[in-house]
């Protein structure tokens, strides 16, 4: 019986000047680092309640490679944890689908780690968009993408090449190689990542009501601005 639906998590160890390295310019490395962590957990958290819900496999693939242990050490080996491979971002990303279609799943979600509220609903909504069209990218603020997503069958490798990463036009020019390649494709609700004060700013503002409040992330942003103030 053929497997069905995956999630892809590209996530870093969080250690000292990997991480958030413009929020360290303002915060501090050490409160950039464990502010990452509580990223990644709030995120693992949404995982985890969806994928309770069906039939779907997690994944974390770990940034630098010989990280896997001390991150699978860190969530208390709870999630298959695995190395990115790859010259850049692009081929780590590519070979993570590859991996996963060819031990037999049917459907995979790529998700990155700087988006700690990202709604449960983004998933959701990104599988059923492999259902029809088949293929499915979600835009970040900063011109990048936060999630991109393929059946075995519509897999496209052609995105993850030539992409200058890091840049403000990641996501456009994803979209035109789609565009290229007459592949259809759904594109999700823009988000925001984390990558600046403004951001952190944002973030507190939008949750100041909200079930995220009482988040790790928004505890630890409140606790972190209490101490400044002291």
């Amino acid at each position: 019986m053929p497997l069905g639906r995956c999630l892809l998590i590209f996530t870093k160890s969080a250690e000292k000047g990997r991480v958030k390295t413009r929020l360290a310019s303002s915060m501090g490395e050490g409160s950039a680092c464990e502010l990452y962590g509580n990223f990644v957990l709030d995120l693992l958290e949404t995982v985890n309640i969806f994928a309770e819900g069906g039939n779907c496999g997690v994944r974390l693939y770990v940034h630098p490679p010989d990280s896997v242990r001390d991150v699978a050490r860190w969530l208390d080996h709870q999630y298959d944890c695995r190395s990115q491979r790859g010259k850049d971002l692009g081929e780590r990303m590519e070979n993570a689908f590859r991996e996963c279609f060819s031990e037999g799943f049917q459907q995979a979600l790529l998700l990155g780690s700087d988006i700690p509220d990202l709604p449960e609903k983004m998933i959701a909504d990104g599988f059923a968009a492999l259902q029809d069209p088949g293929a499915v990218i979600g835009p970040s603020l900063d011109g990048g993408y936060y999630l991109i997503g393929f059946t075995s069958a519509t897999f496209l490798p052609e995105v993850f090449a030539g992409i200058p990463w890091g840049a403000d036009n990641v996501f456009e020019k994803t979209v035109r190689i789609f565009n290229i390649r007459n592949h259809d494709f759904s594109i999700l609700p823009a988000q925001r990542d984390m990558d600046n004060f403004e951001d952190l700013e944002d973030l507190m503002k939008r949750h100041r009501n909200s079930h995220f409040r009482d988040s790790r992330t928004m505890r630890y942003l409140l606790t972190a601005l209490q101490a400044a103030k002291s």
